[in-house]
């Protein structure tokens, strides 16, 4: 059980950055579709439960390595050479968007602007990627259980004191601009571009599982975790729109309504989050193109963090209504391979259960 909660975690961790805790990610895809957002959430955390049972299920029968073990064994020699180079180039995304989202944290609750803030997070990354201090990053992502509890205690205020009602709130919500054409395809681009980032973290924790049944439960907990607080937080989303809709940090905002205190803490907490995702996705990607631990992985690095700094300057809001939904795109073809591969390679879980 010790094992399979570490691994749900590890998913959560990944999947929770810098624009799901600021709920400007849901807002998006599925807030602005009013009521049908919120089957739409539903949808999206059955599909998390099933992706996070057959990737970690299958990492762990791999014995993975590397996300490449389990790419490759989905999707074979060509295409699965495609599918991780699209891996690899969204780690980068991940990291101009988390980039763009430390600047914009920062001037909406201190009045720092997004230019200087954006290169005060870039230099802690770079820093803590080039120095390679892993018990940082440990410390830091000690505060994903703090994270959601505070993110559900904010969502559940925010229903409670709706001005609006749920009608009045869906009709509010038909005049946004979501992420998406339509509420089932914007749960489906969530799922998508999320599950590109996610596959690596799912991939190694399952190849280091004791068993496959501890990673399929440590899926299967992730996938469940992150579903309750999709639907909570879209739920209090909701229910603020008229307040927040245009928001770059939404659940931030509500937060401080509730206690400029609760505002400090979360902001506190969203940064850390924002900086953890950051060295993740900027460690991996350089990782994969460079010798980790060399003269030429830190220059590399320090090279790479400056490009997704000038690419954050395109702004939060921007970026992820533009970098999201193009790689939830072609996250389909990974969605699809996983499908497949589960039924060939993976098999039914239920057959393992009881070895």
């Amino acid at each position: 059980m010790k094992e399979s909660l570490k691994i749900a975690g590890a998913f959560v961790g990944v999947i929770v950055g810098a624009g799901f805790a600021s709920g400007r990610e849901l807002l998006l895809m599925f807030v602005d579709f009013g009521v049908w957002g919120l089957l739409g959430s539903v949808v999206s955390a059955t599909l998390f439960i099933f992706l996070g049972m057959a990737l970690a299920g299958m990492g762990s029968r791999l014995r993975a390595k590397s996300h490449k073990d389990v790419v490759h064994a989905l999707c074979g020699r060509y295409l699965g050479t495609f599918v991780d180079l699209m891996i690899t180039f969204f780690m980068f995304a991940v990291t101009v968007v988390m980039l763009a989202g430390g600047g914009a944290l920062l001037e909406q609750q201190f009045g720092i602007p997004a230019l200087f803030g954006s290169a005060g997070v870039t230099l802690i990354v770079v820093a803590i990627v080039c120095l390679d201090v892993k018990k940082v990053i440990g410390m830091i992502g000690a505060v994903t259980p703090l994270l959601v509890l505070t993110a559900a205690g904010v969502a559940l205020y925010g229903v409670a004191t709706r001005g609006l009602s749920f009608g009045e709130l869906n009709q509010l919500a038909s005049q946004q601009d979501p992420g998406a054409s339509h509420w089932l395809l914007g749960a489906l681009l969530y799922v998508s571009y999320n599950i590109v980032a996610g596959v690596p973290f799912l991939a190694i924790m399952g190849g280091a599982a004791k068993s496959e049944k501890q990673a399929i439960w440590g899926g299967i907990f992730g996938g469940a975790l992150l579903g309750l607080l999709m639907l909570v937080m879209s739920l209090g989303l909701l229910s603020r729109l008229d307040s927040v809709a245009d928001l770059p940090m939404p659940m931030l905002s509500i937060a401080t309504e509730v206690s400029p205190a609760l505002g400090l803490l979360m902001a506190l907490i969203i940064f850390l989050m924002i900086v953890n995702t950051a060295v993740g996705t900027l460690y991996s990607f350089s990782a994969r193109l460079l010798p980790a631990g060399t003269r030429t992985f830190r220059i590399g690095s320090a090279a790479f963090g400056a490009l997704a700094f000038a690419g954050s300057l395109v702004g939060f809001v921007s970026l992820v209504g533009q970098v999201y939904p193009l790689f939830g795109y072609l996250g389909f073809l990974l969605i699809g391979a996983v499908v497949v591969g589960w039924l060939r390679v993976g098999g039914l879980w239920l057959a393992s259960n009881g070895r």
